[in-house]
This record gives structure tokens, C-alpha cells and sequence, in this order.
């Protein structure tokens, strides 16, 4: 809050003035189309007995206003939980995981979010969306205090662990090009980039200040790894696309020799937390040791191959005697550095989505990541089973929808690599179904009356599978003339499944009618709560409702008028209303009862809204849009909502 004239600070009050009281508080609110709406309002004197008197006007002002004024923005929904993602990955690279200096938290990315979770709760996550191109590293300060991440386009953030909000510090471009690695000195003073760039392929510098402590030379290649030693006098590694490791000294840190003991590429290099070591792992399946003050080499693991794949991540036990590494051959391998010999072989599978990408050692927990893009939580006693695998989505979610089963509340979710994961909405816990799926973008979900998970997919099939077993089934999956889009289920066994340029109606998991040549393009379609009726969104804005005539669909010529194409719609669950959506922002809300008469028009979207959903109250329901917001609207009215903002970045 804030007391003056409008945009600068309040001079003293000469004496026996009345001292100028605001006619609005400005109040630290995250709503800006409010705080431009009170500045606005400028300034006036209040006058009064004292100033308490004076301060309750200005603060009744402020009630009025705020309330008033501004009854559209005055809700936002907090977030009561986040069922995190798995990280990204790409088969050939690897995958860093981050570790919190407490060994409470681990950190890894995604698209454009740095996802925290805890290690020994996977389930409480914390999602950080600032970056606006594609992240590929973060890191924890050894301090815990901060957080530094890199994207795709060079730019480095150094954020705020401390707090919710995770405020930004700073903001750097060290070079223009993805970052690939980065490190942190063990006061938390220096940090060393290095990656893709284009002039340069790395840097090091001050956190606070961005001035160069040295140079990164020595490669020819794109630099994959960088590490600090993490005791004093400083050495730096780094391991890089031309075979090659460097070894530096410093501060200021000057290149002193290159290691050319790989023959393939080198994917990662780690100092050990006492700094008596670092080990170089290559795409050649090599590990070597080395001294981590000299850089003299001390021997390579296994005495030859240490994995029978490329070696993409190894990570050093809290005591520096041991080592973890995890390998494309399928497996991840402890290693005891000093006696040169293998402690566990953890075989993690016989798919070439069993690969692994990336290890972290924190505390106890040994974590990998697969190419799947699940977490392993690694057994020593058991190298032959994970004593946890978390489980998600590492692609973007096209859809989703909630059931009850079993007294439980569960979210159903789809992704565009077409693969299926329920999730408890108490604990977010979650796995995927059984068997063979999708095999490409799930579109739409839906569940019917017979407690099927009804799926269209752009692998051109309507699948059933029943939620009680959870596995998917052959004869389950029907195969459809032409790829659908979207699909609604209701009573009696019936789905209707929009495909491109044809409308399909199932009844008991068979086709049985069909219209092509429909002369629009269908985009959504609901069935009514009572059966009977199914309205289809097109393209051309129109809404044209079908009677489900037994095993046939007939047009009952009644089209209803959106405010553009329409991107989706919905019957409330009583079935007394149907809301639709569409491409130029709006939401228009028809009475069943009079004759699907408009009821209510809903504005306050800026960009497409995409889906809608009914609350089981039938009062409310939200709409998503392609601005990243998500509204709750009353259906009684339309200036009153409550907004979920920027919740879910693109990954694009």
C-alpha cells in the first residue's frame, strides 16, 4: 500500500494542513486490470478528526470501489494441488535431475515449467512457469535459497525458492543458444553455463552481478556437462560433443589441459562431494575416474566398458565412495570407486523405452529416468525391481474426465503420445492402464453408464475399456472409416463420435448409423442427460440438435446460433441448459426448457476458449481458453466469475 500523488512520492504536509489521504488503497493483488483501474482514481483530500477517522474513509472507499467497480475480478481460486508431470525426455540425450542440498526435494523439466517434487512424497509438487521458451536444466544453490534453470534460447533465470511466488533475481543471456548444463560453486556465488551456443559454448560468471570469473575454452563441440569441485582450491569439468573432457583452475578459471580418453561423445561430468574426484561418462559406455585437484587420471571402471550402451547420467553417493550411473543398455549400475568394481546392476527392463537417461543420488533414495519418462526409485536389496516407479504424462494432456469408482475419486487424463493415467484426486496418486493402447493423440474421453472409459484417438479407433480392471482389451477397440475427433456417451449404450466431415452412432460398442455429406465441419457434440437428444457444434458456428432414434440419427432441423465456431459444448447434468463455446471468446448458455432459448451470453475471455465442464450443482461451470486462463461462471450471472490465471503455460 501506498500513500501520495499519483506516481510519486507524498511531500511532507506543511503545518496545520490536512496531509492527503488516497481515495484508493493500492493493495498487492495479482489482478493488474485492477491495480490500473485504482491508479486511475487518483488522489484527494479526506478530511477528519483524527486519523483513524480519516484512514476508515479512505479504507470504506477502497471497499466500495473494489467491490463495486470491479465485481468481475475481485475472486481468484487458489491452487489446491498439482499432479506434476514426468520429465521430458529425448531418446539419444540425457536427462539432468537436480537434487535439493537438504535432500528434501528433486528437480527436473519440462516444456516450459521447472517441476520440484519431494523425494520421499512424489506427490507434493510445486511447478515453476516463468520461462518462455522450452527449459532444459535447473539447479539448486548449494545455499537452498535459489533455484538457476536454462532454456532453449539461452536465457538464464535465478529465482526464489524461499517463497510461493519463487520471485525472480536475476536474468541472464550468457550466450545465445540452448543450455545444456549448468553448476554452481559451493558458496553459491559463481555459476558456470554451457551448451549450444553460437560464439561461445560456455560461460562463467558472478550470480549477482553477471562479471565473467573465466572463460570456457578448449571444445569445438557443443559442450553437454559442466561441474564445479565443490571444495576449495576450485577446479572445473566439462565434457562435450567432440570426445573430449577439459579441466580448468581458477577463479578467474583458465583452461589448463584437454582428456581425450573417450572416443565417443562425453555426456556428463561429476565432481564427488568431497572433490578428491571427478568421473566423465560417454556415449562409448566408458566411466573414468580422475584426480579432482590435478585431473590426473585414476582409472576407468570395469577396467574397460563399464555399460554395454551409451552412458548418459552418473551421480555420486552423498560419501563419495561410490557411484551411480545410468545407461541406454537398460540398465543403471552402482560402482564402488575405490575397489573399481560393480556393487548393483539394476536391470530395469527389455523395452526400448526402458532406457535410462538420468540418475540422481539424494540421502537414501537412488532415483533413474527412463525413456518412458518414469521415475525409478531404485532397491539395493532387490536390483531386479524399483521399490517405486511414478508414473504420468511427459507429453502435453488433450483431455480428461472425472469418475468415482470404488467410493474413490478419480481423473481420467489423455495425452497426444496416446497414453492413458488415472489419477487419485485425494492423493494424486496415479498409474496407466494395462496392455496395448493408443497409439497416437487421445482426443476425447468420456464415461458411460456402463463404467467404460469410452477414447477416440487420431489412431483412428473408439476403444472401451472397463475402469473396474483397468487393462486395455483388443476386442474393445473398433475401428473407425475416418480418423474422430470427439465423442459423447449416453444412456442406453449410445456414443456419438464426430469424425472429419461424419457423424458416427454406436450403441453396445458397434456402429450402426453413420451421416456423411453433412455440408459443415462437426467439431463437439453432448448428449442429453435424458437421452434422445445430441447436440452437434460446427465449425460454422451453428449448433444443430439429433434425435437418437433407436439405431438411427435423424436432424430435427433446429440449429442454434453461437458467436463463432464452436470449439465445444455441454449439457449441465439435470440437462436444463447447454453451454457452448467458441472461437471468438464466448460462452452462450441455452434453456433446454424454452425451447433451447439463449439464456445468458458470457464475455471475458481474451483468446479461444477450447472446453467447458458443468459443476455437479448445475449453478456453475468453467470454460478454458487459449489465454491460460480458466473461468467459473454462475449461470445466473454473468458478471459474476471466478478466474484461475496463467495456469498452464504452452509447451510449443
Amino acid at each position: 500500500a501506498g500513500w501520495g500523488t499519483a506516481g510519486r512520492p507524498s511531500a511532507a504536509p506543511e503545518a496545520g494542513a490536512e496531509p492527503a489521504v488516497p481515495r484508493s488503497l493500492l493493495t498487492a493483488t495479482s489482478d493488474r486490470a485492477c491495480r490500473q483501474g485504482v491508479l486511475l482514481l487518483g488522489w484527494r483530500p479526506v478530511t477528519g478528526r483524527n486519523k483513524k477517522r480519516r484512514l476508515l474513509s479512505a479504507v470504506f472507499f477502497i471497499y466500495f470501489i473494489y467491490y463495486f467497480f470491479f465485481p468481475l475480478s475481485r475472486s481468484l481460486l487458489p491452487v489446491e494441488k498439482v499432479f506434476a508431470s514426468l520429465p521430458q525426455v529425448e531418446r539419444g540425450v540425457s536427462k539432468i535431475i537436480g537434487g535439493d542440498p537438504k535432500g528434501n526435494n528433486f528437480l527436473y523439466t519440462n516444456g516450459k515449467c521447472v517441476v520440484i517434487r519431494n523425494v520421499d512424497n512424489p506427490a507434493i509438487a510445486d511447478i515453476y512457469t516463468e520461462h518462455a521458451h522450452q527449459v532444459v536444466v535447473a539447479k539448486y544453490a548449494p545455499s537452498g535459497f535459489y533455484i538457476a534453470s536454462g532454456d532453449v534460447s539461452g536465457k538464464l533465470r535465478i529465482w526464489d525458492t524461499t517463497q510461493k511466488e519463487h520471485l525472480l533475481k536475476y536474468e541472464y543471456q550468457p550466450f545465445a543458444g540452448k543450455i545444456k548444463d549448468l553448476a554452481w560453486t559451493e558458496d553459491s556465488k559463481r555459476i558456470a553455463v554451457v551448451g549450444e551456443g553460437r560464439e561461445k559454448f560456455g560461460a562463467v560468471f558472478l550470480w549477482d552481478s553477471g562479471s565473467s570469473v573465466g572463460e570456457i575454452t578448449g571444445h569445438n563441440k557443443v559442450i553437454n556437462s559442466v561441474d564445479f569441485k565443490q571444495t576449495r582450491p576450485y577446479r572445473l569439468a566439462t565434457g562435450s560433443d567432440d570426445n573430449c573432457a577439459a579441466f580448468f583452475e581458477g577463479p578467474p578459471f583458465k583452461f589448463k589441459f584437454t582428456i581425450s580418453d573417450h572416443t565417443r561423445f562425453v555426456n556428463c561430468v561429476r565432481f564427488s562431494p568431497d572433490g578428491n574426484r571427478f568421473a566423465t561418462a560417454s556415449a562409448d559406455g566408458q566411466i573414468f575416474v580422475y584426480d579432482g585437484k590435478t585431473g590426473e587420471k585414476v582409472c576407468a571402471l570395469g577396467g574397460g566398458k563399464a555399460h554395454d550402451g551409451g552412458i548418459y547420467a552418473i551421480s555420486w553417493s552423498p560419501d563419495s565412495s561410490q557411484l551411480l550411473s545410468a545407461s541406454g543398455d537398460k540398465t543403471a549400475k552402482i560402482w564402488d570407486v575405490g575397489a573399481n568394481s560393480v556393487v548393483s546392476t539394476f536391470n530395469m527392463g527389455s523395452n526400448v523405452l526402458d532406457q535410462q537417461l538420468g540418475c540422481l543420488w539424494q540421502k537414501d533414495h537412488l532415483l533413474t529416468i527412463s525413456l518412458s519418462g518414469y521415475i525409478n526409485y531404485l532397491d539395493k536389496n532387490n536390483p531386479n525391481k524399483p521399490l517405486r516407479v511414478i508414473k504420468g504424462h511427459s507429453k502435453s494432456i488433450q483431455c480428461l474426465t472425472v469418475h468415482k469408482n470404488g467410493g474413490k475419486s478419480y481423473i481420467y487424463s489423455g495425452s497426444n503420445d496416446g497414453h492413458i493415467n488415472y489419477w487419485d484426486s485425494e492423493t494424486g496418486e496415479n498409474d496407466g492402464f494395462s496392455g496395448k493402447g493408443h497409439t497416437n493423440q487421445v482426443s476425447r474421453m468420456a464415461v458411460d453408464e456402463m463404467d467404460q472409459l469410452v477414447t477416440c484417438s487420431m489412431d483412428d479407433t473408439v476403444r472401451y475399456t472397463n475402469l473396474s480392471k483397468r487393462d486395455y482389451s483388443g476386442q474393445d477397440a473398433v475401428k473407425m472409416d475416418v480418423q474422430p475427433k470427439c465423442l459423447a456417451v449416453g444412456p442406453g449404450g449410445y456414443t456419438v463420435v464426430l469424425c472429419i466431415g461424419q457423424i458416427v452412432l454406436m450403441k453396445d460398442k458397434k456402429k450402426c448409423f453413420a451421416i456423411d455429406d453433412l455440408g459443415y465441419e462437426p467439431e463437439a457434440v453432448a448428449i442429453h442427460p435424458g437421452g434422445g437428444t445430441a447436440a452437434v457444434g460446427g465449425a460454422d458456428g451453428n449448433v444443430r440438435l439429433y434425435s437418437i432414434q433407436g439405431t438411427s440419427l435423424k436432424n430435427d432441423d433446429k440449429s442454434l446460433e453461437a458467436k463463432g465456431p464452436v470449439t465445444d459444448l455441454a449439457y449441465s447434468h439435470d440437462g436444463a441448459f447447454l453451454a457452448v463455446c467458441d472461437a471468438n471468446k464466448v460462452v452462450t448458455v441455452f434453456s433446454v426448457s424454452d425451447g433451447y432459448a439463449e439464456h445468458n451470453v458470457f464475455y471475458g475471455h481474451h483468446a479461444k476458449i477450447v472446453c467447458i465442464a458443468w459443476s455437479p450443482d448445475n449453478e456453475h461451470f468453467a470454460s478454458g481458453g487459449m489465454d491460460m486462463m480458466v473461468y467459473v461462471w454462475t449461470v445466473s450471472d454473468p458478471e459474476t466469475r471466478v478466474k484461475i490465471p496463467g495456469m498452464f503455460p504452452s509447451k510449443s
